[in-house]
């Protein structure tokens, strides 16, 4: 059996941290811009742990 390819959006998307969690971008944060305040655009400018629901297919569609 070949062997089972990343997904390519997903690679570019996800990083796998050193202790295993799964680090994504925020969402809310390509259009809109002027409503939000400087403070909150900061904040989603930085990447967060992604939820826990969503943890098991983003591990599976790295692998």
């Amino acid at each position: 059996m070949p062997k089972m390819k990343s997904h390519s959006g997903a690679k570019k998307r996800f990083k796998k941290t050193a202790k295993g969690k799964i680090r994504g971008r925020h969402a809310m944060t390509s259009h809109m811009l002027e409503h939000k305040s400087a403070r909150r655009k900061r904040k989603l400018g930085r990447p967060v742990a992604v939820a826990k629901a969503d943890v098991k297919r983003v591990k599976e569609l790295l692998r």
